[in-house]
Parts: C-alpha cells; sequence; structure tokens
C-alpha cells in the first residue's frame, strides 16, 4: 500500500485532478474566444519600431503587475524607464527597481529558452532557478532561501501552504501532471490547452507555496512561460499579470474559494479567462490603432507624392503630427502641435497656417469642427471593414 502523504490529510483540494467533461458550455466559449484573439494578435504584421514599442509596454504592463500585487509602488512608466535602462532611484527605492528588474530578467530568459528549445518541459529545477531570480539581491525573510524550497510551515493569511516536507513531492507531481496531460482531446488547440495548464499551474503553485518568499511571483512566472509554450504571443502573456493585479481583491477571493471548495479550479479559471480575454480585447484597439496610424502616414504621402517643395512638406508634416490629437485643435494653437511643426511654422503669420489648411481641407486630409481643425476620421473609417468598430466608435466607448 502506498505510504500517505501528510498533505493528503490537510489539503486533499492538490489532486492533480481537472474534471473537464462535466463543465457547462460558458468555458469553452470563453476558451475558443480567448484562442481566437490569441491567433489574431499572433498574425497581426507591424513595423519593427512599432512591435518593440509594443513589446516593452506589456512586458513594463507584466513585470509591474506580478510585483505589483506583492506590493511594489512603482508606475507603469517607471517601470517602461526601467526597460529602457533610464530610470533612477533613490536608495531607498532601489529594491522596488530590483524586483522589476528580476522579473524583466526572468521573463526574458524564459522567452529565449523556449525559443531555444532548452525549455521544452517543466522541471523542478527550473522553478527553483526562476524563484532564486525572483528573489536576486533583494531583501528577504530571515526563513527564506533563494531557490530553496523552505524546511517550515507557512501561513498566507488565513490560507497555509502544503506541509513542507511533501513540497518537493508536491512539484515533482506538479510538472509530471503539466508535462504529461494534455486537458483537451484536440490536439490542434495548443494555445487553449496551454492557457489551461498556465492557469492550473498558477493556482496548484499558490496551494503549495513551495518557497519561503516569492512564490506568488514564481507562480506567476510559470504561468508566463506554459502561455508561451502554448502559443499565446509574447505581448499577450503578461496581460494575466496585469489582469490579477488590477482585481487583486477579486484575485485573492478566487484563490482563497479555490481551496475552501474542495479544489474546484473552475471558477478560477473562468475568472482568469475573462480577464485574460478583456486584455486581448484592449491589446487588439492598440495594435489596431497603430495600424491606421502607419495606413494615414502612407496615405498623406501617397497623396503628396513627388511634391518636395518646402511649403509641401510643412503641409504633409502637418497632417501627419496631427494625427496625434485626439481632440480639434484651433488654428492659432495648430503651431504648437509638434517641435518640428513649430519649427516649420517659425516666423510665419497665422494667415499661412489658415491658406495650409485649406489646400488639405480640398485634399480631403482635414476637416473643420466648431472646436477647430482635425484629421479626417471618416476618410480613417474607409480603410475598416464595416464589421470592425470604427475609430470615433472607438473613442466613444
Amino acid at each position: 500500500m502506498a505510504e500517505t502523504r501528510t498533505y493528503e490529510k490537510t489539503h486533499p483540494w492538490i489532486n492533480f485532478q481537472l474534471d473537464l467533461p462535466r463543465v457547462d458550455y460558458t468555458l469553452w466559449f470563453q476558451l475558443g474566444e480567448v484562442q481566437s484573439k490569441c491567433e489574431l494578435v499572433s498574425g497581426v504584421p507591424l513595423l519593427p519600431d512599432v512591435e518593440e514599442y509594443l513589446h516593452q509596454v506589456y512586458l513594463a504592463k507584466g513585470a509591474l503587475a506580478t510585483t505589483a500585487i506583492e506590493g511594489n509602488t512603482l508606475s507603469e512608466e517607471d517601470a517602461l524607464e526601467l526597460i529602457r535602462g533610464v530610470l533612477e532611484l533613490p536608495p531607498s527605492k532601489e529594491y522596488l527597481g530590483q524586483e522589476i528588474r528580476n522579473i524583466v530578467d526572468a521573463c526574458n530568459g524564459i522567452a529565449e529558452g523556449i525559443l531555444s528549445g532548452d525549455l521544452a518541459e517543466l522541471t523542478v529545477n527550473w522553478m527553483k532557478q526562476l524563484n532564486a531570480l525572483v528573489l536576486h539581491d533583494l531583501p528577504l525573510k530571515e526563513e527564506a532561501s533563494p531557490g530553496l524550497i523552505r524546511e517550515h510551515d507557512v501561513g498566507v493569511g488565513r490560507y497555509r501552504g502544503a506541509p513542507h516536507q511533501d513540497c518537493e513531492n508536491l512539484l515533482k507531481k506538479l510538472c509530471s501532471w503539466l508535462n504529461v496531460e494534455s486537458f483537451l482531446p484536440d490536439e490542434e488547440r495548443t494555445i487553449a490547452s496551454g492557457i489551461l495548464k498556465a492557469i492550473v499551474a498558477h493556482l496548484y503553485l499558490a496551494w503549495i507555496h513551495p518557497f519561503g518568499d516569492g512564490n506568488g511571483r514564481t507562480a506567476r512566472l510559470v504561468e508566463f512561460q506554459l502561455l508561451l509554450s502554448g502559443g499565446v504571443p509574447t505581448a499577450a502573456a503578461h496581460l494575466l499579470s496585469n489582469h490579477y493585479n488590477l482585481t487583486r481583491t477579486e484575485y485573492y477571493r478566487q484563490l482563497d474559494l479555490a481551496s475552501k471548495s474542495g479544489g474546484d479550479v473552475i471558477p478560477f479559471i473562468k475568472y482568469a479567462l475573462q480577464g485574460l480575454k478583456d486584455g486581448l480585447d484592449e491589446q487588439l484597439q492598440t495594435i489596431q490603432a497603430q495600424q491606421l496610424h502607419v495606413f494615414w502616414i502612407n496615405h498623406v504621402h501617397s497623396l503628396f507624392g513627388q511634391k518636395v517643395s518646402s511649403t509641401n512638406l510643412r503641409r504633409r508634416q502637418l497632417v501627419v503630427d496631427l494625427y496625434e490629437e485626439t481632440d480639434p485643435v484651433s488654428i492659432v494653437q495648430l503651431r504648437y502641435i509638434s517641435p518640428r511643426i513649430a519649427e516649420a511654422y517659425a516666423g510665419k503669420t497665422d494667415n499661412t497656417i489658415r491658406r495650409d489648411v485649406n489646400v488639405l481641407e480640398k485634399m480631403g486630409l482635414l476637416k473643420r469642427r466648431n472646436a477647430g481643425i482635425e484629421i479626417n476620421k471618416e476618410l480613417m473609417s474607409a480603410f475598416l471593414s464595416p464589421a470592425i468598430p470604427r475609430k470615433g466608435d472607438m473613442d466613444s466607448s
């Protein structure tokens, strides 16, 4: 007879089972919708500089969210500056920057490992390495050792982690389960399977709580790894961490309910999927806005063609830079919309601006409103299918 381990009595919900055949249809709708949106994100062509910008923005959001849940107080702007190597922090806040830096380094290492094939499977040793990365160069509790399984029992609020003597064995079981089990019978649904594995891994690591510190951050990094391995685009793989942070109270409530229910993981999965779906919707709007900007610039350049006089270059710059303005701009303020426009109109009167606006209006690029001048948004809508929300619709929603 197999030896009964302590966790089987104290944490019977850690049973490495996911009874999907009995799940109601709403979860399958969520999974199908999320998979479809992931495929849309991964299939969108972007200019290299736009792609790099979005990569940095969502890496910053994800890294900050992963640490903010644990109390990091830096802003998204701070995180983005840190990624770009320009953030300067006073000594009293340096540890906050180090927390984010550790997550950024870990995310980059995970992505490189998946691309190289070195992270084909989840292993206990790798999870230990992730925990060591999370806690690198940070002030720690006396009983916490980076990358080592704890040798004492812990409690998080009212929840107690699995018995310390069982943690190593539980991590081995978790890795074996996730590496072998597909969760879904249809082998073509690799993204949906990867998403399920990622969410379940997160939940089980929170239950086991194997390390002296950094368990939440380690769990979210493992989740990130499984999302990438399952085919979720890199930028989208940061969205779950952002969701947990934005809904922090509900996140902890769902974690608590999952254990109190005796291990029913479906409500937590649905909660995570809804956040991922909402994040993908927002991400797709951001990508679409970037694409429309590129289309607009190309359209303006094609209309001007070989017209390269200083006057035409000035007019072309004006209509390109005006795209960045969200509200109509008065005639007298047009010269200040960007540094290069201010330079182009330096020493020129408002009459020159009015003549330029008249020409650009006749070309169909600008429109006059009571509040001022704006780009011809109706022309922008012509780039879209009738089934896709127009820019004006998105702005008003």
